[in-house]
């Protein structure tokens, strides 16, 4: 094979693809930074959970600890990562009529993203909530009601960001209304 004996060439000059003999394909990140970030806060997170006890004795200082790191998981996947390694953003707004609409941004650009951004992205995407989820019925059989609300809570933010970029990612185009919202917004502005 001819092409077994290039290094490295440029694929489409997006990406620099290493070719070795074994024909095995490694591609960097164009974007090292939010793809580490991307994992950081949420794997922080599940550490600092399992391992609280060695950190602090203070349910307190690992519940705020945790809380902020899902946060700022919350926040940088939702409007930095999610834009970068896959090229996709949401939110939701309230318009004047108290209606929600999920609104739903995709990049025009196709090729903003590498193969491995995605990757990394839709991995840990997906694989952190199913954590927390084991996390949950953990705490609920071994009845550990104190650390009931954190794991809830760290389902609630995982799972918003998967909801929201799967919404996203599936119907994208469409501006998207939840009926429940509109309803309690409706009725929320009937009642003032």
């Amino acid at each position: 094979h001819a092409n077994d004996n290039h290094l490295s060439r440029t694929m489409g000059g997006n990406i620099t693809c290493y070719t070795l003999k074994c024909s095995y394909l490694i591609f960097f990140p164009r974007h090292p930074i939010a793809s580490f970030f991307h994992l950081f806060f949420r794997i922080s997170a599940i550490i600092i959970y399992l391992f609280c006890d060695w950190f602090s004795k203070s349910f307190v200082a690992c519940f705020v600890v945790i809380i902020i790191l899902l946060s700022c998981d919350f926040w940088s996947v939702k409007n930095v990562t999610g834009r970068l390694l896959v090229g996709l953003r949401w939110w939701n707004q309230i318009d004047e009529d108290g209606r929600s609409h999920w609104v739903f941004e995709i990049s025009p650009n196709k090729n903003s993203s590498t193969e491995a951004e995605a990757r990394i992205f839709w991995l840990g995407l997906i694989i952190c909530p199913l954590i927390w989820t084991v996390f949950f019925f953990s705490t609920l059989f071994s009845l550990k009601v104190k650390w009931m609300a954190l794991v809830i809570a760290g389902i609630s933010l995982q799972c918003a960001n998967l909801y929201g970029y799967i919404r996203c990612k599936v119907g994208g185009k469409h501006v998207i209304s939840t009926a429940a919202s509109s309803f309690l917004g409706q009725h929320f502005i009937q009642r003032v």
